[in-house]
């Protein structure tokens, strides 16, 4: 068997990668038991000094890089290059805040003889997506090895030069042997791996399908899990808002990396005063992007990354159009080469249409009316997703009157939700468990230790 990788703007072949086999996954897994016993004994200046390499590699190859994500998975390529250097600059902040996220504490009202610390666990399985090739990974990677872990990578099928670079990087920046290695393999060896007991932990960004199969493996083997996973996120616009600002976040944010991010906004639940005023101004915003090659820097919106992926997001906007929507812009493929779909907004969404029930992965927004304020945050809260939101009010006691009532792990006030270095990333409901980033995601494969010295 073999993984092979298409240019989704062009249709290009780039490549087949023959897959590992089972006796090159068991060494593989051999290697890795080594390489982190000894990683686990540096200390953690050592391996903030690897990090650092590791950040000035990226940024070394971010043009290359950026392009190699382009090719593989159809990111504009100024996108791509944002991507790279945000990974750079993850790990510049675990370099300098690593030790000091995983010292020993002495908690509150602990006994002088008692202590908290934080050791490894060991080798981490990593199960990533193919939307944001180096991001996902290094998110993952770089909490977990700077606590002393080592990795293994799963990447996804579609980009296995994207995941295969990555290792490279570990290489060139001087990282040990066997401290991240790639398996290019399919599903069927995962839960093998997940059974394995040198395998100690596993995380998975992806669909909430893949998830609840995975954590279903994870539990039955009793091993921690961090998952990042499905979003119908929510943007809330309500009487009050500026919906010149609003418009202009919406569009940025629910076509960015072309609407394939787990965090774009995706549901727009508009309050009805000003539902008229903010379709208009969200539809030319909308039509302002630029639709053409990844490779053009002044391009918006490129190709979805496979062509069923299109055919899946066009069946949403079909069912939704014969359920009562309305097409307010687009709402079809783009002919030619690649696999393009136009941006599209859809109004007079409801529950019963598949852009509301479902995540939509693709450059399709769905605006929702609603009466008022109350009604507003019913239908946020009416998804079994909860991984981002956002709200949009001139009120700042509104603001922080509705956050409390907002499922979701995260909610920005008029701004886009992004990720960041030093804040607590993921969700609840079925958009999983568990954080990544800042003190969270370094805590998240470690033994917190008691200890009691008397």
């Amino acid at each position: 068997m073999a993984l092979t990788a298409l240019n989704p703007a062009t249709g290009e072949h780039l490549g087949t990668y023959p897959e590992h086999s089972q006796a090159g996954i068991s060494r593989a897994v051999t290697r890795a038991q080594a390489a982190q016993k000894k990683w686990a004994g540096l200390s953690f200046n050592r391996r903030a000094a690897y990090l650092r390499a590791l950040a000035r590699e990226l940024r070394q190859e971010r043009d290359s890089l950026a392009a190699l994500a382009t090719a593989e998975m159809g990111k504009p390529i100024s996108q791509a290059r944002a991507e790279v250097e945000k990974c750079a600059v993850l790990c510049d902040y675990y370099a300098k805040h690593g030790a000091q996220l995983l010292a020993e504490e002495r908690p509150a009202a602990a006994p002088p003889q008692a202590r908290v610390v934080y050791e490894p666990l060991g080798i981490v399985l990593a199960i990533m997506p193919w939307n944001f090739p180096f991001w996902q990974v290094v998110r993952a990677a770089v909490p977990a090895v700077i606590g002393g872990n080592v990795m293994l990578l799963k990447h996804a099928p579609n980009v296995p030069g994207c995941a295969l670079a990555i290792e490279k990087l570990f290489h060139r920046a001087g990282f040990p042997s066997g401290v991240l290695q790639v398996l290019l393999i399919g599903t069927a060896p995962v839960p093998g791996l997940i059974a394995d007991n040198r395998i100690a932990g596993v995380t998975l960004t992806g669909s909430t399908a893949a998830g609840k199969a995975v954590a279903a493996l994870a539990g039955a083997a009793m091993k921690p899990g961090v998952f990042e996973l499905g979003g119908s996120d929510p943007a809330i616009v309500l009487a009050d808002a500026n919906l010149a600002r609003a418009a202009e976040v919406c569009t940025q944010s629910r076509l960015l990396n072309s609407g394939q991010s787990c965090v774009c906004a995706k549901r727009f639940i508009v309050v009805r005063s000003v539902l008229r005023e903010f379709e208009a101004q969200f539809v030319a915003s909308m039509v302002a992007r630029r639709v053409g090659s990844p490779t053009d820097a002044a391009t918006d919106v490129g190709p979805l990354a496979r062509s069923d992926l299109r055919d899946k997001l066009h069946e949403q906007v079909r069912q939704s159009v014969r359920r009562g929507a309305r097409v307010l812009l687009g709402g079809g493929s783009i002919p030619g080469k690649g696999f393009f779909y136009q941006p599209t907004v859809l109004t007079s969404v409801r529950s019963g249409m598949a852009v509301y029930d479902e995540e939509v992965f693709g450059p399709v927004a769905a605006i929702i009316p609603v009466r008022d304020e109350a009604e507003a945050i019913r239908a946020a809260n009416d998804s079994p997703f909860g991984l981002a939101s956002t709200l949009f009010t001139r009120n700042r006691a509104t603001a922080r009157r509705l956050i409390p009532q907002i499922e979701a792990g995260c909610v920005f006030v008029n701004d886009m939700v992004r990720s960041s270095s030093e804040l607590p990333f993921g969700g609840i409901k079925q958009s999983g468990y568990g954080r990544e980033l800042g003190g969270w995601g370094a805590r998240a494969f470690v033994n917190v230790k008691t200890v009691w010295e008397g």
